[in-house]
């Protein structure tokens, strides 16, 4: 199962502060308006969001249909599918995907531990 490109999206207090401080570490802005409170940041093949006020815990993010630098792929496994192919294993969500649409759409499945998951599909 190719989930798509990965990111870990971080519920911070203050976007500016959790900005300066990723910055240090070699993070640079790639994409987000820091007004609207997120930002995405990458160094080298790692990728982070920052979200402030947004999300209650840090999310595990992965895009269908997106390489590492949020380009378009050639070929996907449709969000739709994947929810498909997981729900036959029996998987429980905590959001789906509407079934009767195409292009971008999100499902959320929360792991044992009660980490959640984002799938979330742009194209």
């Amino acid at each position: 199962m190719e989930l798509g490109a990965f990111s870990l999206s971080l519920t911070v207090k203050d976007i500016e502060v959790s900005k300066a401080f990723y910055e240090k570490l070699g993070f640079t802005t790639f994409h987000g308006d820091i007004s609207q409170n997120w930002l995405i940041m990458k160094n080298g093949d790692h990728t982070i969001g920052l979200f402030q006020g947004m999300f209650e815990k840090n999310i595990m993010t992965f895009n269908p249909g997106w390489e590492g630098n949020a380009q378009p792929l050639e070929s996907f496994t449709d969000v739709r599918e994947l929810q498909r192919q997981l729900k036959a294993q029996g998987v429980e969500f905590a959001s789906e995907a509407d079934q009767s649409t195409t292009g971008p759409a999100s499902f959320m499945v929360v792991d044992p531990d009660g980490n959640p998951i984002l799938v979330d599909q742009h194209v």
